[in-house]
Order: structure tokens, then C-alpha cells, then sequence
């Protein structure tokens, strides 16, 4: 279960492909859309307090 501030299904089919790919490396700890989730997490609850 997530938050209101979660990137949706369908706003995720639209970011994901403006963002770089990553070169050949080690995997990453956390998904872009974790990242983004967490960037987002603040600014949406500073608006709407749960």
C-alpha cells in the first residue's frame, strides 16, 4: 500500500521514458519510481496533511 503522493500507473507510462538510461553497472538500490515517489512524498504532504 502506498501514499496519495505515489506516481500512478499511468503517470508512470508517461515519465519513464523522458528519464536516461542507466549504463552497465551494479543494480541500483531503489527503482526511478521509488525516487521519485520519495521526491515527491514531501511536496504533495505539505499541501494536504494527513
Amino acid at each position: 500500500m502506498g501514499y496519495s503522493s505515489d506516481v500512478t500507473d499511468k503517470e508512470w507510462e508517461i515519465i519513464e521514458p523522458l528519464l536516461p538510461t542507466k549504463k552497465k553497472t551494479r543494480p541500483p538500490l531503489w527503482t526511478k519510481r521509488q525516487i521519485l515517489d520519495g521526491v515527491f512524498y514531501p511536496q504533495i504532504m505539505s499541501f494536504h496533511p494527513i
